[in-house]
């Protein structure tokens, strides 16, 4: 293999690289010629004290680092793999207490718990509530007679009623987790004049609301999901500060990851009229989850070897940070035939857009497959011919494939 020619300097967690564009481009070229490859970083611009990270860039790759928590630790740094440079390192320990920050067997016990949030069961019971709310979100904004923002008047909407159903979070609350959850991963976006310490304050906010969640319910027992959580904390259920730090990370990863999807979804319609055609003549039931793919919402994660390993034919010491790009993973040409077409009749489809696998596998994968199913076959059925106004304006983000903003029309 040759080297693969990147410009000096490159790096896949630039904030503005991925407000500009996904570098699928440079991804197949890593795949093809290095696909493991050391990204030197300037001193601490990532937030901590090295000089850069493995980018791991082929699907078995990332699988493997997923599938293997005792050798790529998600605690030791965080799963988070750029933070602002200012930001303290106590600050980024502090993040180890949410459950996405967690290594087994710490994680394996929490989980063991939240997951009770996902069962079958529980996203069973939500379903015609969260179909409802689908079609009234969709004839909300079918009431608009110009242009209107997709992201704020449709895409973020169900994901975050489904979390209040889920939860019990009052749906008059709903706007202030969505400002909250924005602040908390828009500090790289110079629009929203949003600092690293305005989003810690915000994480903070988040989690002082579900503990007075927690609080009460210990006092004042309901028949919801919350009291399931935080009762009887001596019999293995949840303290009210971990329940604050699951509600943090529901935030961002069941509201900001599904509402990218969607927004990433409905792009890919409006720039595929044949497969929009084809959706809503016979609304396959893949179309979630090339939707996911597609859109790969979290471009990357890292994970830090605990010990000195080899991967993809590089010698990885311990200590080193190793990014786990999934949407490199996702476009793979080993694993999908015509990974850069939009198909929403692909299957089989083994994408890695809810993780690599492994301990940290999306527990809210079915809750955001439904979600994404409902609100499409809703915009199908009473806004079928739904134009873009504009191109999609993008998050300036380090990790996250996010949409500010896409204006759209009815036609």
């Amino acid at each position: 293999m040759t080297c693969p020619a990147l410009p000096d300097g490159f790096d896949f967690t630039d904030p503005d690289l991925l407000q500009s564009r996904v570098p699928l481009p440079e991804f197949a070229e890593l795949r093809r010629a290095e696909p493991v490859r050391w990204i030197p970083q300037s001193a601490n611009v990532a937030g901590f004290q090295d000089e850069g990270y493995w980018a791991v860039t082929r699907h078995a790759d990332v699988k493997y680092v997923s599938t293997h928590p005792e050798i790529f630790s998600s605690s030791l740094n965080t799963a988070i793999i750029r933070f602002n440079e200012r930001i303290e390192r106590d600050a980024i320990d502090a993040q180890r207490l949410i459950l996405l920050n967690m290594d087994p067997p710490e994680h394996t016990r929490v989980r063991g718990i939240v997951q009770r949030v996902f069962t079958p069961r529980a996203i069973r019971a939500l379903e015609q509530r969260l179909r409802d709310r689908a079609h009234a979100i969709v004839e909300a904004a079918r009431a608009h007679t110009g242009s209107f923002d997709f992201v704020t008047q449709v895409a973020c909407e169900l994901p975050l009623q489904a979390i209040a159903e889920l939860i019990g979070i009052p749906q008059d609350d709903r706007a202030k987790i969505f400002d909250w959850s924005n602040k908390m991963i828009s500090y790289d976006d110079p629009e929203y004049a949003i600092s690293e310490q305005v989003g810690q304050e915000s994480a903070m906010e988040v989690i002082a609301y579900a503990m007075n969640m927690a609080a009460d319910r210990k006092q004042c027992p309901a028949k919801d999901i919350v009291t399931t959580l935080v009762s009887a904390e001596d019999e293995g259920n949840l303290g009210s500060d971990e329940f604050g730090f699951f509600v943090l990370m529901l935030a961002v990863a069941g509201n900001e990851t599904t509402r990218n999807a969607i927004t990433h979804g409905m792009h890919a319609f409006l720039t595929h009229p044949d497969q929009w055609d084809l959706y809503k003549r016979e609304r396959p039931a893949t179309t979630a989850e090339e939707i996911v793919r597609w859109a790969t919402p979290v471009n990357s994660f890292q994970r830090t070897a605990t010990t000195d390993t080899e991967l993809g034919g590089k010698q990885i010491k311990k200590g080193d940070r190793v990014g786990i790009f999934y949407a490199a993973a996702n476009h793979d040409p080993d694993v999908f035939d015509n990974p850069d077409t939009f198909d929403i009749t692909r299957d089989p489809n083994p994408h890695l857009g809810f993780g690599g696998g492994g301990p940290h596998y999306c527990l809210g994968k079915s809750l955001a497959v439904l979600e994404i199913d409902l609100i499409f076959n809703a915009i199908a059925d009473a806004m079928p011919n739904l134009r873009a106004a504009g191109d999609p304006r993008r998050l300036r983000s380090a990790w996250i494939n996010g949409v500010k903003e896409l204006q759209v029309t009815l036609g």
